[in-house]
């Protein structure tokens, strides 16, 4: 019996494993659908001892019996899906004064990455895993950042080719590194929709394997292991999830862990999501705000604007072709969640104050999810006694010209007697101050 299998969602028809998906160019054969459910024939009974505390995980791959592969040698790993979930009690602090409620808020620390720094991770060593174990040496990623400067440092790893296409308003510093790994960088005049053509006509042209968008069961299975760590090392599901939305993979992937866990008990009902865009392109959260004023119509979810060639300060989490929003928009309102837009500007200040309370430093895509909290503390999204999740994105080591904004204290100067002196408690106040009057 197989491991693993999937299933059009479709039509139902069954597709036996990657070599038949990979073959009908990740379409279901028999109706052309590009979205698919991997069904485990795994002892769900094994989740309880793959869940249980004191364990010391060394990658991701400690849940191999629920990730469609099939060797173990095949792995492909830099430690990658076990980071710290850490409850940050300056933010739960900051709850109490301002908002008078008393919340449990937990970060998930995709910064501590071993292998790049991002929640993309996951995706990109799962994704070389499975093409190392069907033999596949050429691979073609599309991306606004982070995604592939992950793909391409694991596929480097599995010995293949990478030809990665951005839009031209991608951080540069991504490409340094997809270039330091000897991968190839398409860096293409137009957004990200445009990019995502021209590595389609790529891949077609040279008949090569290409990213399979948000629902790619290389990438939602790989990002579900975070609902495992919840239960591993917090021992519950938050109320809820928070994090900011470009395409949607991370909730979508919460959504199949818990078919993934039905029955064994273990889970009662999804977070609420709340889903944060940036203010300079916010697609999704344009059209959510439009159908919830008319009391969410039938059909609601079909109507989304479209932004061509955004310009923005967080480009990283920048879609302006929301195509994912007919399946985002049912999911969040079956959650009693919200997608809505944050400041942009906000992401420096909160850099700043991450730094300050936690001496970590994070990229402007961690910064949006937690912009995110901050304006579902303003709104009312969050009620008292509440167990709050925040996915933040990245590290600050791909964006370089972002911490040069974040940086606060330097003082040109001349000789000693031009040097006050230096106690960091005096910055405390500068810190706080956006969050205190926002």
């Amino acid at each position: 019996m197989n491991k693993f299998y999937f299933v059009c969602r479709k039509c139902g028809h069954k597709i036996e494993n990657f070599k038949d998906w990979f073959q009908s160019n990740q379409k279901c054969p028999n109706c052309g659908e590009n979205k698919i459910d991997t069904i485990y024939n795994t002892d769900k009974s094994k989740i309880h001892e793959l869940i249980a505390k004191g364990q010391k995980p060394e990658s991701m791959f400690h849940y191999f019996d629920f990730l469609p592969l099939n060797n173990k040698e095949n792995i492909v790993t830099d430690g990658e899906g076990i980071v710290p979930i850490e409850r940050w009690k300056f933010l739960e602090d900051f709850a109490k004064r301002k908002y008078n409620l008393n919340l449990e808020i937990y970060i998930n620390r995709n910064d501590k990455s071993f292998a790049t720094g991002t929640f993309k991770d996951k995706g990109g060593a799962l994704a070389a895993s499975v093409l190392k174990e069907e033999g596949i040496k050429e691979y073609v990623v599309v991306s606004t950042g982070n995604t592939a400067t992950a793909f391409a440092h694991y596929m480097a790893k599995a010995g293949v080719s990478c030809s990665v296409f951005v839009p031209e308003d991608s951080l540069p510093d991504s490409e340094a590194h997809i270039g330091a790994y000897g991968q190839k960088l398409f860096r293409v005049k137009g957004d990200y929709a445009y990019a995502k053509k021209v590595a389609a006509d790529y891949a077609k042209k040279y008949g090569i394997l290409i990213t399979g968008g948000n629902l790619d069961p290389l990438r939602l299975e790989a990002k579900k292991v975070q609902v495992f760590e919840m239960l591993r090392e917090i021992g519950k599901i938050p109320d809820v999830y928070i994090q900011a939305l470009s395409g949607g993979t991370g909730p979508f992937a919460v959504e199949k862990a818990f078919k993934d866990f039905e029955g064994t008990g273990l889970l009662n009902k999804m977070p609420r999501f709340l889903l944060a865009q940036g203010h300079l392109c916010a697609p999704q959260a344009h059209a959510w705000e439009k159908a919830k004023a008319a009391n969410f119509p039938e059909g609601f979810e079909k109507e989304y604007p479209i932004y061509e060639n955004p310009v923005t300060l967080i480009p990283t989490i920048a879609t302006g072709n929301p195509a994912m929003y007919p399946l985002m928009a049912p999911l969040v309102r079956k959650t009693g969640g919200e997608i809505f837009e944050i400041n942009e500007e906000l992401a420096v200040h909160i850099a700043r104050l991450v730094a300050f309370e936690r001496v970590i430093k994070i990229g402007p895509a961690s910064a949006a999810g937690l912009a995110g909290l901050f304006e579902s503390l303003k709104r009312a999204y969050i009620k008292d006694g509440e167990t709050v999740f925040v996915n933040i994105g990245e590290s600050a080591g791909r964006s370089l010209d972002f911490m040069k904004e974040v940086s606060y204290t330097t003082e040109n100067i001349k000789t000693a007697d031009d040097c006050k002196r230096f106690n960091r408690e005096e910055y405390r106040e500068k810190v706080w101050d956006p969050f205190e009057s926002y």
